[in-house]
């Protein structure tokens, strides 16, 4: 399975990918991990990275694109991929779309986590009230204020994707508001489906192959056939007799021998022929006496 996961903050997209990544054994692909971990390898588009992070400017699509490239190109991508995070823009999605072509590999599904926004809000409202109650310590990046920043650079930024992968019949949209559980049994179904087309297109496939390399045998031009069809009233003398066959060395020339007569028959007839000439030859003496 090759993935997109589409959704704003909070939908719950690192929830669903965990449990995509155990009942199908393929890899979850952060772009931030990437980019760490090609600046930890120290491999020439982590250099590249390393110096833009360093500097504290955001690191180009093209930068990006090249670590995916690098790591798509690993043997555990073998069984597939889920890409959280990434594409965020049309042009990344274009980009990540010719990397695709170049590589061969196929995108099976963008699945979009539609929730309401201002549900996510008051959740978060409640989790930061109820973190405090029990004077637990709040992140700064998990308040209602920076959700309500990420939410509006979403709606500007992502959110455009969910036409662009519509058009492109690869977008499935999934209620986020349902409980984890609904969801992930609703993403399931669709991959299962997904799985079953593509099961049922592969064997269709090697049918169509197999017809197309048995040639169909006909008649070659100027051959001609004489025999009929064997009578279907079931009478004597009919049967395999009538289709017996002598295939001449000439190609193209079929001959047919006559049907043949069965020992019984043959007897019966020779007994007549006898009795026809004793007939005649009493006639003749009959005749040569009346006329003396």
């Amino acid at each position: 399975m090759r993935l997109i996961l589409l959704g704003p903050p909070g939908a719950g997209k690192g929830t669903q990918a965990q449990r995509l990544v155990q009942r199908y054994g393929i890899i979850q692909l952060s772009t931030g991990e990437m980019l760490r971990a090609a600046v930890a390898a120290q491999t020439p588009v982590g250099l590249k990275a390393k110096d833009i992070m360093a500097s504290g400017g955001l690191v180009p699509d093209e930068i990006v694109i090249a670590i995916i490239s690098d790591r798509l190109d690993q043997p555990d991508m073998a069984r597939g991929f889920i890409l959280d995070g990434f594409p965020r823009t049309v042009p990344q999605a274009i980009a990540l779309d010719d990397l695709l072509k170049k590589k061969h590999i196929r995108l099976d599904a963008v699945i979009e986590l539609r929730v309401n926004e201002s549900a996510l809000l008051q959740r978060v409202e409640s989790r930061v009230a109820e973190m405090r109650a029990r004077g637990e310590e709040v992140r700064i990046d998990d308040t209602p204020e920076v959700l309500a920043k990420r939410l509006a650079s979403y709606r500007s930024l992502t959110e455009p994707l969910i036409h662009y992968y519509s058009e492109r019949r690869k977008l499935l949209t999934v209620d986020g508001m349902m409980t984890i559980e609904h969801v992930t049994r609703e993403i399931n179904r669709i991959l299962a489906a997904i799985g079953a087309g593509e099961a049922k297109a592969a064997n269709k496939t090697p049918g169509k192959a197999l017809r197309k390399a048995v040639p169909v045998r006909r008649p070659a031009r100027g051959s001609k056939t004489t025999a009929k069809s064997p009578s279907k009233t079931g009478g004597k003398g009919t049967g395999t007799s009538r289709k017996a066959a002598k295939v001449s060395g000439k190609a193209g020339k079929t001959t047919f021998r006559g049907p043949k007569r069965s020992p019984g028959k043959a007897a019966a007839s020779t007994k007549v022929s006898a009795a026809g000439r004793a007939r005649k030859a009493v006639k003749k003496v009959t005749k040569k006496r009346a006329k003396a």
